[in-house]
């Protein structure tokens, strides 16, 4: 199936599937063009959020992309066990988190925590800025506003574990250029 298909069957929940879709790589230990390359998209998805338009839309090169069925299959296989504890839990609550206004700011959230994976440091602070990505496509998903909250407080952690990195890394790379 390409991902063109996916997103017409989806309609009005493809920004959520894609939201999931797109985290759901970052949630494991990944080799890093992965992270990049999902957050990307992931911004390009939230920011159409953002714009507030109804259905996600995708260049004609990605639309026609068929996803790797053996990869997909191995990814999924990894995930749905926890995505089924998380299902289990989830259920709507907050439905003003569903209202036009509300999404954008989702798209929002979304779009930064996107940009955070962008330079988030493999293992460090992609898995929690990817697990806070799939928790949020739940929410989205299951139309349940603490499963939002709830990927939103571990973005915010990913994010500073992100920061952490980036200044730990500056630091060492100024104290390497002193002893030189």
């Amino acid at each position: 199936m390409t991902l063109g298909e996916v997103t017409q069957v989806l309609e009005g929940r493809a920004f959520a599937i894609l939201t999931v879709v797109l985290g759901l790589p970052n949630c494991l230990p990944m080799l890093p063009p992965i992270p990049f390359l999902c957050g990307l998209l992931l911004l390009f998805v939230a920011l159409q959020m953002v714009y507030g338009r109804r259905t996600p839309w995708l260049p004609r090169r990605l639309r026609e992309r068929s996803v790797d069925r053996e990869q997909a299959a191995n990814a999924l296989n990894r995930a749905v066990p926890l995505f089924r504890r998380l299902e289990q839990w989830s259920r709507p609550r907050f439905a003003f988190m569903q209202t036009p206004w509300a999404l954008r700011v989702i798209g929002v959230l979304l779009a930064t925590l996107s940009f955070s994976l962008l330079w988030a440091i493999p293992f460090v602070g992609q898995i929690p800025l990817g697990f806070a990505i799939c928790l949020v496509g739940l929410g989205l998903v299951e139309k349940d506003g603490a499963a939002i909250v709830a990927g939103v407080l571990v973005g915010l952690m990913g994010i500073t574990a992100t920061l952490f990195s980036i200044y730990a890394l500056i630091i060492w790379i100024l104290e390497q250029i002193r002893i030189l």
